[in-house]
């Protein structure tokens, strides 16, 4: 297992493994988006109590888990990067903030559009609401602090401490439902109970989930593979890359 993080670790080796898991991965999200999306958007029922208003769900509760994900492997690969400094963990962390912080917006935004009909207004302070904004200016602070020093090992070593003094927010976001009293349902799915929902309204969230998830791991790794690029473009394999590329010398 360590042989294993430690090959990780190399630029090189991570970066030809990420080319070749990056089209299993772009092809599981397109598959698993297309389905979920017709399927959910299209053949679900109706809720009994929302009517068609309840299919944003189908954006809205992927973004918000995947989201949360994204924070704790922010988080993982910062600790991972303070603490073996570890070069690829520092440039996966670069990639996964935008990304996180893009599906928190995503959340809150498709959110607000579904507390209209629902609660009747766009916003309110509720716990649940307010952590989930807590946690996009944290993703918005940890962006800002990589690029806010002239040195690039300090940025980033700010940076990952940022995540990891946020990543205590993620148990907040998961519990507030059950801590405070608040409009926000509890959630969709649990590893200890059977959804509420019929198998026709939450299979296809599901696969919705899965989706969102390989379309992450597909682009963090093709994003990390061009960060390597541009950090260790003064490398000979990647010299030796560029002169393989069409267009490159031979």
């Amino acid at each position: 297992m360590w042989a294993f993080i430690h090959k990780l670790g190399s630029p090189k080796w991570f970066y030809a493994i990420a080319m070749r898991l990056q089209p299993w991965f772009w092809t599981a999200a397109l598959v698993l988006l297309a389905v979920g999306s017709v399927w959910g958007l299209a053949f679900a029922p109706a809720d009994y109590q929302q009517g068609n208003s309840f299919r944003i769900i189908y954006v809205h509760v992927p973004a918000a888990i995947l989201a949360q994900s994204c924070f704790i492997a922010l988080a993982a690969a910062a600790l991972v990067f303070l603490v073996w400094k570890i070069k690829v963990a520092d440039m996966a962390a670069a990639v996964i903030a935008p990304f996180g912080a893009a599906m928190t917006f995503v959340a809150l935004f498709s959110g607000s559009v579904w507390g209209v009909p629902t609660w009747g207004t766009w916003w309110i302070w509720d716990a649940r609401l307010t952590s989930m904004l807590i946690q996009l200016f944290l993703y918005l602070g940890v962006i800002a602090l990589r690029g806010a020093f002239l040195s690039r090992d300090s940025g980033a070593r700010a940076a990952s401490v940022l995540a990891l003094v946020g990543v205590v927010n993620i148990p907040i976001i998961k519990y507030s439902v059950e801590w405070w009293n608040t409009l926000h349902q509890p959630a969709t799915f649990t590893l200890t109970e059977r959804p509420a929902m019929p198998p026709e309204m939450w299979l296809p969230l599901l696969i919705m989930v899965l989706g969102f998830y390989c379309f992450f791991i597909a682009l963090t790794l093709m994003r990390t593979c061009s960060e390597i690029l541009k950090r260790e473009s003064a490398k000979r394999w990647v010299r030796e890359l560029a002169d393989e590329a069409p267009g490159g010398k031979r």
